[in-house]
């Protein structure tokens, strides 16, 4: 399911949908629709969907393998501290608002309707075959000569969680979905565990 554009009907479902918050461990939240729940051997698990779009904030550098061309490449932690308030700025220029939230940068707001040339395919870099995935270019801006891109991915961005003792979400670790992946009970999840898999190899 996507969150841009939702007709009256998708909304109004979304609108009585169950929620989680996700919490990462520097205290962030990322308040999550419930997508699917399944319990295992005592465990619940559950899929989750961010409320708001995630967002993610790529620069401009040379491409090293050709002089005439350019590349887009993720934003460490130490470099989106000092460029956060003005990408801020420019997505509320959209009436969209800009979130430090856990996992993901999300922005609040209705996204513009997806136009072609504001489609971005990048090839994310992979150790099996190559992994495309498409961005919706929301805006772009300028910090001390640095071109950098604003984007929303165009697929949903997924994570899978089990719940604690007290109901908390907390995202299983890489080896434990890996072991998922094997069962028949996550058969029908099968696609999805395997892009959370994927998130993981990326962020190491």
């Amino acid at each position: 399911m996507t969150k841009k554009n939702l007709g009256m009907d998708e909304a109004s479902m979304e609108d009585n949908a169950p929620t989680l918050n996700l919490i990462d461990e520097d205290g962030r939240s990322l308040l999550c629709y419930v997508e699917r729940s399944l319990q295992v051997k005592g465990t619940e698990y559950v899929l989750l969907l961010p409320v708001d779009a995630a967002v993610e904030i790529f620069a401009w550098v040379a491409d090293e393998e050709s002089e005439d061309e350019e590349m887009l490449i993720d934003v460490d932690e130490e470099e989106l501290e000092e460029i956060f308030s003005t990408a801020r700025a420019v997505l509320a220029e959209q009436d969209l608002i800009l979130n430090r939230t856990a996992l993901t940068l999300t922005a609040s707001g209705e996204l513009p309707e997806v136009a072609e040339e504001d489609i971005i395919t990048l090839d994310i870099d992979s150790e099996h075959e190559p992994n495309y995935e498409q961005f919706q270019q929301l805006a772009t801006f300028f910090h001390e000569e640095q071109e950098y891109v604003i984007c929303s991915p165009l697929d949903p961005l997924l994570f899978f969680a089990r719940l604690n003792g007290t109901g908390q979400p907390e995202l299983v670790s890489l080896e434990e979905l890996q072991t998922l992946l094997e069962m028949e009970e996550f058969k029908e999840l099968r696609s999805q565990l395997e892009l959370q898999a994927q998130l993981f190899e990326d962020d190491e």
